[in-house]
Formats: C-alpha cells, structure tokens, sequence
C-alpha cells in the first residue's frame, strides 16, 4: 500500500467513532500492536527530543525501504508512535519525505492533544523525516 492509501485507511477507521473518548481507547489499543523497537536500541540517540513522555525511535533499511520500531513509556504516545509507523513503515526514503501529513487533521489528533503531546508528535513526523531524508541521502 501506499503511504496515501494507508493514510486514508487510518482516517477512515477514526471516522467510525463518535467521540474523543472512543478514539483515544483506539490509539492506545494500537499502541499495543506497535513493533516494538530492541532494548538495546532505547539508547539517547534513539530518544525523540521535544516529548513529553519517553519516545524512542529506530529506522533501519531493509532493501530500498525504511522499517521502523518504536517504543514509549506512555500508553496513549506509544498509539500516537504506532499510527505514524503504520502510515510510513516499509515506505522508501523519498515517498516519506514527499509524504502529506493532512491525515494528522483529518483525524482530528492535533486538535485533541495537549500542547505538550503535540510537540511531540511533530518531533516524532519530524524524526521519521530525519530517517528518511538520511537513508535518501545514501542511495
């Protein structure tokens, strides 16, 4: 799939709630399912800067394509973390960095995050872009 189709996959699955509470149980329940990055890898340089809970992040290339793991100490971060690597996952260096992030607003995530985890969550679209402006550089 691509990272349009999943993203639209991920809105149409938020626009099955009604409210912000049902929402917020989907993300940490998608946290839940998060490929979780090696212990060994929950190093400094993995963390994200700029969050509020702990946020660790690992891009590794797997042929032409960028995997990620992540991990967080934080139930409803870790969902947040879960939602941007399902989206840019197993996607080439230069799709994610022409990648669209409408699909944060669609959602309505944004919007319903404190200051703090919103940060957050533009460090971590900010560190996925890093990885992949990094590997683009390579080939």
């Amino acid at each position: 799939m691509t990272i349009k189709e999943i993203q639209d996959e991920i809105i149409d699955e938020f626009s099955l709630f009604d409210d912000w509470m049902q929402r917020y149980e989907y993300i940490i329940d998608l946290g839940k399912s998060l490929p979780l990055i090696e212990e060994e890898a929950k190093t400094d340089e993995n963390l994200i800067k700029g969050c509020q809970s702990k946020v660790w992040l690992q891009g590794q290339q797997a042929g032409d394509k960028i995997v990620f793991t992540a991990d967080s100490d934080a139930i409803l971060t870790k969902g947040i973390i879960a939602i941007l690597i399902r989206a840019f996952s197993n996607q080439k260096a230069a799709d994610i960095l022409d990648a669209d992030m409408d699909f944060i607003d669609a959602i309505g995530l944004k919007e319903h995050l404190s200051p703090t985890r919103a940060n957050g969550l533009v460090s971590m679209i900010k560190n996925i872009k890093m990885y992949a402006l990094a590997f683009n550089t390579k080939n």
